[in-house]
């Protein structure tokens, strides 16, 4: 790992408390168009393809000099220099997405504890997952619920972005949602609070004795932590099913690990940047001998993808699903003077088999588009593993003339 941690994610990144960030000396005032140029800095010196997308990077570094007089001025002009990437992965953060990022990063927030998404008509708020024993589960809120307003304010064609501005606030106040659902619509109270967020959930099917474990993310920082947890809470289990479904990916140390205490050995991925190509190994050191199959769909994204085509070509696990989204490229995150930050692709990643899978994701072993029979295919797979593995019992009885 270089000093920046190394990221693969779809939305979500943060900055490492040890990442080198240049900041002005004492007594020197930041002026906007220091911003700009430290962000044009950053990609020049760090951005994977040398010849920027055909872009020519030299003619941008003053290009908007005299425009930019205030730091709103600043941010408006990098984000138009990192469009002219074309690359929709090297993007700039406001200093409030950048704080949401290393929010989830820590897997705290301060917030009611729902997941938004927008209607395909863009004038709807749906709620598509609500988190386990928060304030907005506690009280009553469900996945699929709409907003229709927000402390009164009319939510109808409300980004999923606005809305979440309108929904933040300080721990121990409370926000007032109109929801509708079906033909029934209610106000309900809710008071933030700190939620933490877990990025594994697992049981043990006790009249199977197969292990499952969901992995909703690779963006906390407890991720691989929960996942060995999860490990050793199944240890005696037959075999295992990993869910990696609606999987958007996260850190990439975090599916390096993952991977590790899963393979026998191998590589894990292989990395190529401007400075040269890095393969990691996986140690041989398992912590599951366990046999697996993989649950991925085409929203299994980026960290996911590198789990699953290293437990694929390692020949370690079944994979089981559709193809998946098809993000091979590597983002580090740098902060810039006053707080906003930006995301800049600094690598291409390939699979143990030499795949490059960007725009092209992994292709199951066995493809179901169903969830529902996804789900059965792979207890059939895993119980057929399991049988493969078990002695077969002969005879005690011997024949005689």
């Amino acid at each position: 790992m270089s000093q920046w941690k190394r990221i693969v994610c779809i939305c979500m990144l943060a900055l490492m408390a040890g990442s080198s960030v240049n900041v002005p000396a004492m007594g020197h005032k930041t002026l906007p168009t220091d911003v700009y140029h430290r962000a044009w800095q950053l990609v020049r010196d760090n951005y994977y393809d040398s010849n920027y997308n055909g872009r020519n990077w030299l003619e941008l570094e003053h290009k908007f000099d005299s425009q930019i007089k205030t730091t709103a001025d600043a941010h408006k002009y990098v984000k138009v220099m990192l469009e002219s990437l074309s690359d929709p992965y090297t993007r700039f953060l406001d200093p409030r997405a950048f704080q949401d990022e290393n929010d989830a990063i820590d897997a705290r927030i301060v917030g009611i504890g729902i997941n938004l998404m927008q209607s395909k008509d863009q004038q709807r708020l749906i709620i598509n997952r609500v988190i386990e024993g928060g304030p907005a589960e506690q009280s009553g809120v469900q996945s699929g619920d709409e907003i229709a307003s927000i402390d009164g304010i009319n939510a109808i064609g409300m980004t999923p972005e606005q809305a979440a501005d309108h929904i933040r606030g300080k721990a121990n106040t409370a926000v007032v949602l109109g929801l509708r659902h079906g033909n029934s619509s209610h106000s309900v109270n809710i008071v933030r609070q700190e939620i933490v967020i877990h990025a594994v959930s697992s049981r043990l099917d006790k009249a199977t004795n197969i292990g499952y474990i969901n992995l909703s993310t690779f963006i906390s920082n407890d991720a691989a932590d929960e996942f060995k947890a999860a490990l050793q809470k199944l240890s005696k289990a037959d075999g295992l099913i990993i869910d990696l479904r609606d999987n958007p990916g996260g850190l990439l140390s975090n599916a390096l690990e993952i991977a590790d205490m899963l393979l026998e050995g191998g590589a894990i991925v292989s990395t190529i940047s401007r400075h040269g190509r890095h393969t990691d190994i996986a140690s041989g050191e398992p912590l599951s001998h366990q046999p697996i199959v993989l649950l991925v769909d085409n929203e299994s994204a980026s960290a996911s993808e590198i789990l699953a085509s290293a437990l694929k070509d390692n020949g370690r696990a079944v994979v089981i699903g559709e193809k998946t989204y098809g993000k091979g490229l590597v983002q580090e995150i740098n902060r810039l003077p006053g707080g906003a930050a930006v995301h800049i692709t600094v690598s291409r990643y390939l699979t143990p088999s030499g795949s490059d899978i960007n725009k092209v994701g992994v292709i199951p072993d066995i493809t179901v588009a169903d969830k529902k029979e996804q789900e059965r295919v792979a207890k059939e797979c895993i119980r057929e593993k399991i049988a493969s593995l078990k002695p077969v019992r002969t005879s005690s009885l011997t024949l005689t003339k």
